[in-house]
């Protein structure tokens, strides 16, 4: 049973967590002792827990890889032993003993093998044994059906036969890469509610081209979007980007929104359920929230903390800039009060990966044909662009704040949306060079936990 425990020796924080995995289509792994979830269930059902903390990973992918992540994050909470004191104070004056319930989300994050896709091409041939092995490990994260075999059979083929990548993307390229869009069913809805319409042909172009945004970017995971020495391949990198997006926004709507409705009605209404998200993981808990087909939850949640997030900085937004009648996927969370105390974000210019990855996977994937507003005068926010990098725009009311030091209380008032430039502490400074390397997974910080503790004390 995934039970894992976190090496915290200074607070009273629970050592222990909760890892509840999903598969690839939002189906709970069953574990030997039965499924984790109906742990959960019994102990708040049994349990004076207080508190829930209910947090997902982003694009980064197996299980050691998110025990890994929620180990530090964790750990980084129960360090701050003078917000536990305080949230202890809180809940003794609610007449509680505070007694909180950690729980991690797995989802299938990881896009195929980034070792692999720039890998040399006279490294196998189109029969061999290994590019079959390949063919099925990326068939299982992309569509494991004969069409997007054959379709990655071809593309594979193609990264052999033109030792120079040619001016426009090959006729049979395209196709098979269409039959892998529409094998992968990457047909849906951004999280800012535009329509998705990937074009290969597009995608190809602009990484020949060698066009600044598509360079020197990751997301934290690889580097397979950095290299242009196969643009055939790195086609791939940009489809994987797609359907983790959306994936995340399925398991989230799906699979994360019955659990939660299942631990709200296992747990006493005293109970308050916190969120936090990091990178895609923002959707995922935005997804919980708000639901699919007008869903609703037992109650709102308490709290919601968007860490770095990789959705659109309109995400949340009623009326977004030059669309006509186009409203943010996520916008009913505050129209609906979804949550009922504070939603808190950061952002950091040392975070590349949402700087410059997100804006420039977008480009490529959307807005062909929308029905864009030309009158609209020009936004202070560019159209495309991450909340991990603005924050959340485009609402009514929203308060930024630089995100404090944990000696500095914040005041959170439940009900607001608090943007907190974050770039003092979510850096990544290398230690060799002195230069300020990617950030977007540099969040085990106290002072991020700082404002995690402040978001559940403002509920």
């Amino acid at each position: 049973m995934p039970i894992e425990t976190v090496n915290i020796t200074t607070t009273a924080l629970p050592s222990t967590y909760y890892l509840v995995a999903f598969d690839a289509n939002g189906n709970e792994r069953l574990e030997p002792t039965g499924f984790i979830s109906q742990k959960l269930v019994d102990i708040l059902a049994t349990e004076p827990i207080t508190d829930v903390f209910l947090i997902s990973h982003g694009w980064m992918g197996d299980i050691p890889a998110a025990k890994e992540q929620y180990t530090k994050w964790i750990t980084a909470m129960g360090q701050n032993s003078a917000d536990i004191q305080t949230i202890k104070k809180l809940r003794q004056s609610q007449n509680q003993e505070f007694r909180p319930l950690l729980i991690g989300l797995h989802w299938p994050s990881k896009p195929w093998g980034n070792e692999d896709l720039n890998a040399k091409p006279t490294s196998y041939d189109t029969s061999g044994s290994e590019l079959n092995n390949l063919i099925d490990e990326y068939a299982q994260d992309v569509a494991d059906t004969e069409a997007a075999r054959d379709a990655l059979r071809t593309i594979f083929a193609a990264s052999i036969e033109y030792a120079n990548p040619p001016e426009t993307l090959p006729q049979q390229v395209n196709q098979a890469y269409e039959v892998l869009i529409k094998e992968a069913s990457l047909n849906g809805y951004e999280e800012d509610g535009a329509s998705l319409n990937l074009n290969p042909a597009n995608i190809y172009q602009s990484l020949i081209a060698e066009e600044p945004e598509t360079q020197e970017i990751s997301f934290g995971i690889g580097d397979f979007f950095q290299a242009k020495t196969n643009p055939f391949l790195d086609v791939l990198g940009y489809l994987s980007y797609w359907k983790m997006k959306e994936r995340a926004r399925e398991i989230g709507s799906t699979s994360g929104f019955k659990l939660l409705t299942q631990l709200q009605k296992a747990a006493a209404k005293t109970v308050r359920f916190h969120l936090v998200g990091h990178s895609f993981g923002c959707i995922v808990v935005s997804s919980i929230v708000a639901g699919k087909d007008k869903s609703q939850l037992v109650r709102p949640v308490d709290s919601l903390v968007l860490i770095q997030g990789a959705l659109s900085l309109w995400s949340y937004c009623p009326d977004i800039p030059r669309r006509k009648n186009l409203a943010g996927c996520f916008s009913s969370i505050l129209k609906a009060r979804k949550v009922t105390g504070p939603i808190v974000t950061t952002r950091s210019i040392h975070d590349s990966s949402v700087t410059k990855l997100y804006p420039a996977a977008s480009v490529l994937g959307r807005f062909q044909n929308q029905d864009i507003n030309f009158a609209e005068t020009q936004s202070e926010f560019p159209e495309y662009g991450s909340i991990g990098t603005f924050g959340i725009q485009g609402i009514n009311e929203s308060t930024s704040l630089k995100m404090y030091s944990c000696n500095k209380e914040y005041n959170f008032q439940a009900g607001k949306v608090y943007n907190l430039e974050s770039s003092e502490f979510i850096r990544n400074i290398n230690s060799k060079t002195g230069k300020d390397e990617d950030a977007h997974n540099s969040i085990d910080k106290k002072e991020v936990a700082h404002a995690v503790w402040a978001a559940a004390f403002g509920s």
